[in-house]
């Protein structure tokens, strides 16, 4: 005996050794080779092996065991992904040193080949269902997510950075579907009634300031918001004209009015059961009160009708608040003029 005593493997060592007892099975790396690129079920890569799900799973698991691979449930599948990104550095020498003899191989060949049919496969199911859907999708597509599930995720373009007043805000529905995607949400209405159900609907949104006030005398100072909407209130207000102008001093320069309200129509029966004071407006009318007060960018488009609605049709109008004039300066005055 020399008397040195042999130390014991550190846990690099000891990591490097057990991927070297996890990869010494060609099988496995056939598997990371194939699961590099995209996810594959256990059927999927029996398939492409040509082997049975009962060797399969076994070296997935073996795989999945030493942080090869990464699995996610998807239904009543699991996907499986190589998981190259969470190697240590001496794994991700060894992988490329394996993985180069590896692809050397007449199987790996074979094996692409026939992941290629297999992604085909996937592809044309695809395209089967939405050829034979295509007619009835927008059925299809209602009954698995409701009728305007869309607009609800647009309102994610909204700049985080916005001011946006909810004018004649009601029970504070749409606050409630604005103030998780803009800056902070002023939210207006002379109903103390309507303002104490919006409180209990928004009680956890703390970017919403409720504020008691009529339209035509908005509690929103000058400049205050970048976005106006005056959303089904119009028509209860006596001097719509009035009620735009005072969205308009509260808007920046450059900000947006937005108007969402009914079309011309003909229930009288509304003045009486909803206390309205106009029965819609036409396309007219509001063109003409938008630019009559200075506003630019006009836009007006009919909103496309509900099938369950019972109500008149709607429209939507926008325009632009100008941006400020820059005044020339003077040219200074002659000496001894």
């Amino acid at each position: 005996m020399n008397g040195l005593t042999q130390s014991p493997p550190t846990d690099r060592t000891a990591s490097v050794f057990d991927s070297m007892s996890t990869l010494r099975e060609p099988l496995r790396c056939r598997i990371l080779l194939l699961l590099e690129g995209q996810e594959l079920t256990v059927s999927e890569l029996c398939a492409v092996l040509q082997m049975p799900q009962s060797s399969v799973s076994r070296h997935l698991k073996a795989l999945d065991e030493g942080g090869w691979v990464v699995a996610r449930r998807e239904g009543t599948s699991r996907l499986y992904l190589a998981n190259a990104a969470a190697l240590s550095g001496p794994d991700r020498e060894l992988w490329a040193l394996v993985r180069e003899q590896v692809l050397a191989t007449t199987a790996v060949d074979q094996d692409r080949q026939r992941l290629a049919s297999i992604l085909a496969q996937r592809l044309s199911r695809s395209q089967e269902f939405f050829a034979s859907a295509a007619d009835r999708w927008s059925v299809v597509r209602s009954e698995l997510f409701g009728q305007r599930f869309d607009l609800e995720g647009l309102v994610g373009l909204l700049d985080a950075r916005w001011v946006v007043g909810d004018l004649g805000c009601g029970t504070g529905q749409t606050s409630s579907t604005l103030a998780p995607w803009v800056h902070r949400v002023i939210a207006v209405d002379e109903s103390e009634a309507m303002l104490d159900t919006a409180r209990s609907r928004l009680q956890a949104m703390l970017n919403v300031d409720l504020r008691r006030g009529r339209l035509e005398a908005l509690p929103v100072g000058d400049g205050e918001l970048d976005v106006a909407i005056l959303m089904l209130v119009l028509h209860h207000v006596a001097e719509p004209r009035l009620a735009i102008g005072e969205a308009m001093r509260a808007l920046k320069a450059g900000g947006r009015l937005l108007v969402v309200d009914m079309l011309s129509h003909q229930r009288e029966e509304y003045r009486q059961q909803m206390g309205h004071l106009w029965l819609g407006f036409a396309e007219t009318q509001i063109r003409g009160w938008f630019e009559e007060l200075g506003l630019k960018a006009v836009r007006f488009h009919p909103v496309p009708a509900d099938p369950d609605a019972a109500g008149p049709a709607l429209f939507a109008a926008s325009a632009r608040q100008p941006l400020k004039k820059v005044l020339p300066v003077p040219e200074p005055e002659a000496i001894g003029a």
